[in-house]
């Protein structure tokens, strides 16, 4: 039996080089589905997203990661996704309360901000960390319902 977390993980252009170091170092603690692109070659990372998110959503993963040179816009597509909910981490910190207080289930680093072993250990934190439910859950479904507004 497989007691590894699955991640989905992609990146466009500007977050590639971060996201092969990701899945180099963390894959004896977690499986990957490595989502593209296969280069540096530059692409749209909407449609990166856009995988990992349906990932997500048909729960050929328990966790999405996302990867561009700010993570901006990463995050911002992937929230475009209903039952998405995208957490842009850039401390240990951010990815531990997105998990615990939010129920994050996908992560965006912005690549210009990380070093990768920073991005290593709040991957880490992030797949770890389990929501806390009770009063952040009633906050979680409100915020969840503006997918219907």
């Amino acid at each position: 039996m497989n007691s590894k977390k699955i991640l989905s993980i992609a990146s466009d252009h500007g977050g590639f080089d971060l996201k092969c170091e990701l899945i180099k170092t963390l894959s004896p603690k977690f499986e990957f589905i490595d989502e593209g692109p296969s280069d540096k070659s530059s692409v749209d990372y909407p449609d990166y997203a856009a995988k990992v998110c349906r990932d997500v959503n048909e729960k050929k993963c328990d966790l999405g990661v996302l990867i561009c040179t700010s993570g901006i816009g990463m995050s911002i597509a992937a929230n475009k996704v209903r039952g998405i909910r995208a957490a842009l981490c850039l401390s240990e910190d951010a990815g531990k309360f997105s998990r615990l207080h939010n129920n994050a289930n996908v992560i965006c680093f912005g690549a210009k901000y990380l070093e990768p072993s920073d991005a290593a250990k709040i991957l880490e934190i992030f797949a770890s960390t389990e929501f806390e439910g009770g009063r952040h859950e009633r906050r979680v479904n409100k915020f969840m319902s503006f997918e219907n507004c």
